[in-house]
């Protein structure tokens, strides 16, 4: 194959045209395939010798040229051109060119098609492993912060509302849990790309006795894919990935908005490191959430990247069409900006100073309302009832404006006699908490509880 010579050119009696090539190619950003490629294509050498079609010196030789390759288009700075198509083709093409006419014989019994399939599930991978160690090292910042803040109390929220008393620690551990639920999603998204494609061919599968289980022990997956039609037409395990990352980073996202909120002057509850924030370049005096507000940012460009595949992949016929080449890029795009988010979330967590007095001191009286209302249940009075009249007494506190603390015994008696004086015991925040020591609830023991099977899901 000569050096502008195309692999499939012998088809054709013109060339392509310049704009063709360009708008054909995606080396630019396939490159990042270049050590899976390779990979793959040692091993498949070694099953091409297996199946006789190789001998051991030919293995031996594209072995050492696959490594030259691998020292030359790897250096920092190596220029790739647009007549190269993409990856799989600039390593044969380098491998022919240093090797000879042996070079040629790589691609007996192999596809692109195929070949792809396998560079992406190998990526895939090794880039499900990296967002893992990120994700297991924010849960290791969320366990650290909860325990060195076991005892703050704040407001907790429903419909921006508050509601009720709960602890910083129960925030920080609800997205812990989160996580691991999304660490699952990840560990179950790659067991089912767990599988070989290698194979496959173009969509028949390979005309040669190719071992396709000892391809698949010598690259580590479970097992081989059992349709070489449904093989080269797969990506259902990008989208899977992409819908796993995409509801990460919803998870982040929220509590951004939390903190984000929490950070202003209104609220006063946090106040990000300097290091996590930026200036106004007209305003002196802001110090703004900026790299929370790029995390909730990024929150819609991974979003994209799972519809964009989603959309690609919606009309395509079984089984290949070039339409699939447009799987790369959010692929890389998803997994390089979760991989961010998550570095810089967790340092703006780790770094941001928490504000006890102001969280405790913001909560407000009517929080405490449904202790009131538990008190009368337990009574014996029917909770609907209970819900009902304690409602009027806050509506009778702020008319006189008080709170629920401000009550005397009298006037809960007022409105209902089965108050008795232990109820004004229960119009405390600390008291509140205690009754909640119910397992996963925000009670100060049940907190503790939860951070111990954290702490565990850490150590394993």
């Amino acid at each position: 194959m000569s050096g502008n010579e195309k692999a499939w050119g012998g088809r054709f009696a013109g060339a392509t045209a310049e704009l063709m090539e360009r708008f054909n190619a995606s080396i630019g950003f396939d490159r990042k395939l270049l050590e899976v490629d390779l990979a793959g294509s040692l091993v498949h050498a070694q099953a091409l010798e297996r199946a006789g079609v190789l001998t051991d010196e030919e293995v031996a030789q594209i072995h050492a040229g696959l490594e030259q390759v691998r020292a030359e288009l790897s250096a920092p700075g190596h220029a790739f051109s647009a007549g190269l198509e993409d990856i799989h083709m600039a390593v044969e093409r380098r491998l022919t060119e240093l090797i000879g006419p042996l070079g040629g014989k790589l691609h007996t019994g192999r596809s692109r098609n195929d070949q792809v399939n396998l560079d992406e599930r190998l990526y895939l991978r090794e880039a499900i492993a990296g967002i893992r160690l990120r994700l297991r090292h924010l849960q290791e910042v969320l366990a650290d912060s909860a325990e060195a803040h076991l005892e703050v109390i704040l407001p907790g929220y429903t419909h921006l509302q508050q509601a009720q008393p709960i602890l910083f620690g129960h925030y920080a551990l609800a997205l812990f849990w989160m996580l691991e639920r999304d660490q699952g999603r990840l560990e179950d998204a790659w067991k089912r790309a767990d599988f070989l494609p290698l194979g496959a061919g173009a969509l028949a599968g390979s005309a040669y006795p190719l071992d396709r289980q000892f391809m698949a022990r010598e690259l580590g997956f479970s097992g081989v894919t059992p349709n070489s039609l449904d093989t080269v037409s797969d990506r259902d395990f990008l989208l899977e990935a992409l819908a796993a990352l995409a509801i990460l980073m919803m998870h982040l996202s929220r509590f951004c908005e939390d903190l984000i909120i929490w950070s202003t002057r209104e609220f006063g509850f946090v106040e990000l490191a300097d290091a996590f924030s930026t200036g106004s370049s007209m305003m002196p005096q802001k110090k703004n959430p900026d790299s929370l507000e790029l995390v909730r940012g990024k929150t819609g460009r991974v979003y994209g990247d799972l519809f964009s595949l989603l959309t690609t992949m919606k009309g395509i016929p079984l089984t290949y069409a070039k339409d699939m080449q447009e799987d790369k890029e959010p692929l890389f795009d998803a997994f390089g900006s979760v991989q961010d988010c998550l570095e810089v979330f967790a340092g703006a967590w780790q770094t941001m100073q928490l504000r006890p007095a102001r969280m405790e001191a913001a909560v407000d009286d009517a929080a405490l309302a449904t202790d009131l209302a538990d008190y009368l249940a337990r009574r014996g009075m029917p909770f609907r009832e209970a819900h009902h009249l304690v409602g009027r007494l806050v509506r009778f506190a702020l008319e006189a404006g008080r709170g629920l603390r401000g009550l005397t015994l009298e006037e809960l008696q007022s409105h209902s006699p089965a108050f008795g004086q232990d109820a004004l015991s229960l119009l405390d925040l600390r008291h509140s908490l205690d009754l909640r020591n119910i397992e996963g609830g925000t009670g100060p023991e049940a907190v503790r509880t939860q951070l111990a099977r954290a702490r565990a899901v850490l150590e394993t």
